[in-house]
């Protein structure tokens, strides 16, 4: 297997992408302590045609979180996401968390027991890794333990995530 394939094969069978990025962050050494932080920009949506809202199962009356991020280990960038979510869904510590902290989402939803419904995959072709940017491409929706839609999730992970094979 490529260290792309891999690095795909390992996101798609984790409950959260957080998980993979925190191992990869320690494999690699990229920050002591390998800590996975958000730098966020943040908003709230109550109107929005967005088709996100057919895949979280909301009607147009429903707010929406929307988070765009920036996964970080350190000053190394892994990777980057937008996040469209549902607050009604999350418990008040989990949105204070997400409105006031830099947790990545995987971290903070993980009491409701989470897991991911992979819509779609990229990998960058093999023999084509670029010395930098996106390799794997993520479009997924995050599940709660009751298969309740909490997230439709973008998520691009960077070549530096590699370097750990």
């Amino acid at each position: 297997m490529s260290p792309v394939e891999r690095l795909n094969a390992d996101l798609l069978a984790a409950r959260t992408a957080t998980q993979v990025l925190e191992a990869r962050c320690a494999a690699l050494g990229l920050a002591d302590p390998p800590r996975v932080h958000a730098e966020v920009k943040r908003a709230y949506v109550v109107a929005s045609a967005s088709p996100a809202r057919h895949r979280l199962k909301v009607g147009k009356s429903e707010m929406l979180g929307y988070r765009r991020v920036r996964l970080m280990c350190g000053t190394h960038l892994l990777s980057e996401a937008t996040n469209w979510y549902v607050p009604s869904r999350l418990t008040p510590d989990m949105n204070a968390a997400l409105d006031n902290g830099d947790a990545p989402f995987g971290r903070v939803i993980l009491p409701l027991s989470p897991h991911r419904r992979t819509l779609s995959t990229w990998t960058v072709a093999r023999g084509r890794v670029p010395p930098g940017g996106v390799v794997v491409r993520h479009h997924a929706v995050v599940l709660d333990g009751e298969d309740r839609p909490l997230a439709d999730v973008v998520e691009q992970y960077q070549r530096v995530l590699l370097d750990a094979n």
